[in-house]
């Protein structure tokens, strides 16, 4: 019932937190997720060299937050946001084990309120999942093409 669910959310709630090198390890599995990589932007595998260059890069940008969502112990999913004058473009990525747990939606609810100005999220066409965490949290779909679908919202 809703009233198990808002307990749930009050009781365990999700903690966002920075990450860090020591994570590429399981953000790699994640990634690489055959799921995952079906929804993703690019669906190719990730070699670990690649990934640990790029999240060593990501993590020295200032324009760019990356945090691990966590459900207690159990890191849970991580969201990204990557910043362009006012502008916040938003990604995420919530863990196989993870998944219909509520756990997309609470994590980008997190990041969104750490942020102000624009916000943005561009969703692959067919990720339903994800479509609906940006709506569920106050995204609007602006626009879409045989790609991606547009999300935006103005905080």
């Amino acid at each position: 019932s809703w009233r198990h669910l808002a307990m749930g959310d009050d009781v365990n709630p999700l903690v966002l937190r920075v990450a860090t090198l020591s994570d590429a390890d399981i953000l790699l599995a994640w990634r690489n997720d055959r799921e995952t990589r079906r929804q993703s932007k690019s669906t190719d595998k990730v070699e670990q060299s690649s990934h640990v260059s790029w999240l060593t890069a990501v993590l020295n940008d200032d324009d760019r937050a990356l945090y691990i969502g966590m459900d207690g112990d159990e890191p849970v999913g991580s969201v990204r946001a990557d910043r362009d004058a006012e502008i916040w473009t938003l990604s995420w990525m919530v863990a196989p084990t993870a998944r219909n747990r509520g756990v997309g939606r609470r994590i980008v609810d997190a990041m969104i309120a750490r942020l102000d100005g624009e916000i943005r999220a561009d969703v692959r066409i067919g990720n339903v999942a994800s479509m609906r965490i940006a709506e569920r949290c106050g995204m609007t779909q602006m626009d879409a093409d045989n790609d991606c679908t547009y999300w935006r919202m103005k905080k």
